[in-house]
């Protein structure tokens, strides 16, 4: 599954690899709702976010497909003074590359709102 092959990039912290797995005009959606537009742009912002977080890693709890979107709940690990956060992300997929990549707080109105158990 694509979704498993992109963030096992982002646990190696593999810009490139994302980068072969994205739509050229990716979207990124962060917590705040904020959208960051293209793969060039991402890349960028991936090998930023990475120098800033050396041990950022996403752990992945449950994935359901829904036609060419991809719900996952789990958490992201930052540093030991914050290893759990859970977080709920959303992944469009077209053409067997992301084309969006959006991230929620894991919470019961969001859990709500995406029909997540």
């Amino acid at each position: 599954m694509i979704v498993l092959s992109f963030n096992e990039c982002i646990n190696k912290h593999d810009v490139e690899g994302l980068s072969n797995l994205m739509t050229k005009n990716h979207i990124f959606i962060d917590r705040n709702g904020t959208i960051h537009q293209s793969r060039e742009f991402m890349m960028k912002a991936w090998e930023h976010f990475f120098q800033m977080f050396p041990l950022y890693k996403n752990i992945f709890d449950r994935i359901e497909s829904r036609d060419n979107c991809v719900v996952i709940t789990g958490h992201a690990y930052w540093s030991e003074e914050q290893p759990h956060d859970a977080v709920i992300w959303i992944a469009t997929v077209i053409d067997d590359l992301v084309s969006e990549w959006r991230i929620y707080d894991d919470s019961p109105a969001n859990r709500t709102e995406f029909n997540v158990l």
